[in-house]
């Protein structure tokens, strides 16, 4: 009867402590998970990829070909960029490490569009999120990256006029 009851009782602490533990090991940030609920809502469906900000490289080249001013924003490493970089005029170069720092925040355009980019896009789809996630609206990611950028972009189509103005496909 007193092994019984003592089984009991064990089983009962471990009980408890499995309850405790699973609940410690689930704990989030509830109201950082909230705002991002309501960044992402509307990524859905076949409008994802627009919802989600991303410009291809075709519209991208369009718009800078019909006068579009946009600020390119290059989140690669120092030694990317010093290989291979952006010379579209008006472009910054600011590695995603020291993106969110306040001083380099505050060089940020608040009043022209932004397109960051990277080598595949995965570095600037993360920075842009995160910039759109804290206030800055106009913030698109360019689509592929700058290697899908090369991969449209020969000399035909450099030097080709801009397509008669329709609704952007961003």
């Amino acid at each position: 009867m007193e092994i019984e009851m003592i089984t009991k009782s064990l089983y009962i602490i471990l009980a408890a402590a499995l309850a405790l533990s699973s609940t410690m090991s689930w704990a989030y940030n509830q109201e950082l998970a909230a705002s991002y609920q309501k960044l992402f809502q509307p990524v859905a469906g076949a409008k994802a990829g627009k919802a989600l900000h991303l410009i291809k490289p075709e519209v991208f080249v369009e718009d800078l070909k019909k006068g579009k001013s946009y600020v390119a924003i290059d989140v690669r490493t120092p030694a990317e960029f010093y290989i291979y970089s952006m010379t579209l005029p008006g472009s910054l170069y600011i590695p995603i490490n020291e993106l969110f720092k306040a001083e380099t925040l505050a060089r940020l355009p608040k009043d022209k569009t932004i397109v960051i980019v990277c080598k595949s896009g995965t570095r600037a789809t993360a920075a842009g999120t995160a910039l759109r996630h804290i206030g800055f609206n106009d913030v698109y990611i360019l689509k592929g990256g700058l290697k899908a950028l090369s991969a449209y972009l020969d000399p035909k189509v450099a030097n080709t006029p801009p397509k008669p103005v329709k609704e952007s496909t961003r």
